[in-house]
């Protein structure tokens, strides 16, 4: 070991933080809450042997610092290893065209557009519960109910912000916790209290459901008119296709009336209709980008507010 033994847990906890600096920091937040979780286990498992003692054993059986750091560098490893899609076999690079139409095989681009259409529901419901449980909070703060259900709000909060890593992970790809920030060592009743106010990422956290009303918003808008446009450009030039081999279709096609007559022939003609179909395609494409780009900006977004730093 470079470093000296640790004769504290948060000691020990310094020194696997610095040992695992540059890690991503969802990586981080979940080894030092199996780190604490499991020092303080142990430590209240042997109540008749000191801290400075206890770690002194537990460096041979957990582990020191740099070692557990370096086992969870390289379980890391193994699993974006394990879950990255293989990359496929070619004498040579794929061309621009490619690349730009190869968004359709990229499963987050798809899982992403999902998350901008989801992400209209769940801001409406981040948003509700933060300013409901703010309001009621700030409201009962002068009964002594009012306590105990602050802690219960921002309890909840916090379990909330693991469910919302979680599914962004899944939608988007970005490494989130698993774990959330250890509580530490227990404490009364004020002490939790003013612990929480405090603690920066519950302000972070109740500022990210906020921020994901105007998001969701954003992102159902873009994805429901992209998706909408660049279907009706692809299925219009078929729709006129089939009525001009002869199916019994509806009455329809390209009728708007504040559109100039001589362009609407131009776009009822096989030239025009081809052109829709192309433009359609596009849109459809640049929306994908345009998806998982979001997908990847706000997985950051949602790091920056909701991981502990």
């Amino acid at each position: 070991m470079t470093r000296s033994t640790p004769r504290s847990i948060d000691e020990y906890l310094d020194q696997l933080r610095a040992a695992l600096a540059g890690e991503d920091p969802a990586l981080v937040q979940d080894a030092l809450y199996d780190a604490e979780e499991y020092l303080r286990a142990e430590l209240a498992a042997h109540p008749d042997r000191s801290e400075a003692d206890m770690l002194e054993l537990i460096a041979g059986s957990y582990g020191a610092p740099d070692e557990v750091a370096a086992a969870y560098r390289d379980t890391e490893a193994r699993v974006r290893t394990a879950l990255a899609t293989p990359a496929r076999r070619s004498s040579t690079s794929p061309s621009a065209l490619r690349r730009f139409f190869g968004v359709f095989s990229d499963v987050h681009a798809w899982t992403s557009l999902f998350f901008m259409l989801l992400a209209l529901a769940t801001g409406i419901f981040y948003f509700t519960f933060a300013v409901t449980g703010l309001a009621l909070s700030a409201g009962l703060s002068i009964l002594i109910i009012g306590l105990p259900f602050f802690i219960a709000f921002i309890g909840l909060s916090r379990v909330l912000s693991l469910v919302e890593g979680r599914l962004i992970e899944a939608l988007t790809g970005e490494r989130m916790p698993r774990r959330p920030p250890h509580p530490g060592v227990p404490q009364g009743f004020g002490a939790r209290i003013m612990a929480m106010l405090r603690d920066l990422r519950t302000w972070t956290t109740l500022g990210y459901f906020v921020l994901m009303l105007p998001l969701g918003v954003a992102y159902f808008v873009v994805a429901v008119v992209g998706v909408t446009l660049g279907a009706a450009f692809i299925l219009a030039p078929l729709w006129e296709g089939l009525r001009a081999l002869g199916v019994a279709l509806p009455e329809g096609g390209l009728q708007f009336d504040t559109v100039d007559p001589g362009l609407l022939t131009a776009l009822d003609s096989p030239g025009g209709l081809a052109l829709m179909f192309v433009v359609g395609v596009l849109l459809l494409t640049l929306l994908m980008h345009l998806a998982r780009a979001v997908g990847h900006l706000h997985a950051r977004i949602a790091k920056t507010l909701l991981v502990a730093g």
